[in-house]
């Protein structure tokens, strides 16, 4: 069983509460809930982030941890276009842990919270064996008009924001610009919140677990297809890491064939890399042949 399947076998045995004002639930880069009355929609996302899976501590800075746990869950919100509000914070120490350390953290955390108006309201703390925490990152949104992975259309543009493989390329060099950003990922919302607003965006997602495989889900989710060209890559990145290192946390989107999308956003370059079409729910082409979903799967050996 992979992670995609484990998601939908979940999503099929879970009754949505119609009185909950439940919009959306599993299988979105967030929920999205509706108060009774309200002119907003809220948004609510979860992340974890696990030492030895996502980071070591022997190259990995106390507060590049903080930042990137934080970040993971601020580019689910950027996904949906939103606007984040606040974060909880539940976090397992081990017993190499020390104050500094926890001050570090909690430091990159609170910088980033800080910079996207999301602040820390809570949590809890827990020892363990290695360090694990979970981040619980809300936002809002316009009642309805929240962006969703399942609203691409047949003939729709396929777009990406900057240049992917760079968190690979990082965690592979272990120095430079793209160590940087592997370390310390920045999530795109004002870029969300443009393709929402201005844009006229049909679908989108954010990338954390690699184009090829993320854009299957991307597809799988509005039941249609894609034909694409090589993604643009970080400079000095493969193909490969681009099109399956994962935790670039770029957007991935849609827009209608007769939407004029700027080529660069606050300068951050939109890139077109091909076209939605009808046909097998979740299959993509690269220059006409199949692309097998290879970015990180969690549960792939399962």
């Amino acid at each position: 069983m992979n992670e995609p399947e484990l998601i939908e076998k979940l999503r099929r045995r879970v009754a949505l509460p119609r009185t909950a004002g439940l919009v959306l639930g599993i299988g979105d880069d967030c929920a999205i809930v509706r108060p009774r009355g309200s002119l907003e929609d809220w948004l609510y996302t979860t992340d974890m982030l696990i030492e030895g899976t996502h980071f070591l501590r022997e190259t990995h800075g106390a507060a590049d941890v903080g930042w990137k746990a934080l970040g993971r869950g601020l580019s689910d919100i950027a996904a949906m276009g939103g606007e984040p509000r606040f974060c909880l914070l539940s976090l397992a120490v081990a017993s190499w842990v020390d104050a500094r350390w926890l001050d570090g953290f909690y430091g990159g955390l609170l910088a980033l919270a800080k910079r996207a108006r999301a602040a820390l309201i809570g949590g809890d703390l827990a020892r363990t064996e290695r360090v694990m925490c979970d981040i619980v990152v809300a936002g809002t949104v316009p009642r309805g008009k929240a962006l969703r992975r399942d609203g691409a259309r047949p003939g729709d543009g396929i777009y990406v924001s900057g240049a992917l493989g760079g968190s690979a390329l990082g965690l592979a060099a272990g120095r430079g610009k793209a160590w940087v950003r592997h370390k310390r990922p920045q999530p795109r919302l004002a870029l969300g919140r443009f393709l929402r607003v201005r844009l006229g965006a049909t679908a989108a997602m954010d990338l954390s677990d690699g184009l090829s495989l993320d854009l299957h889900r991307f597809c799988a989710a509005s039941g249609l297809r894609a034909e694409i060209s090589p993604p643009p890559a970080y400079r000095g990145a493969t193909l490969e890491q681009a099109l399956h290192g994962g935790e670039d946390y770029e957007l991935l989107f849609t827009a209608p064939a007769r939407v004029r999308v700027p080529e660069a956003f606050q300068g951050l370059a939109l890139t077109r890399i091909g076209t939605m079409r009808r046909g097998a729910a979740g299959a993509v082409e690269m220059d006409g042949e199949p692309l097998p979903p290879l970015g990180y799967d969690h549960l792939r050996h399962l």
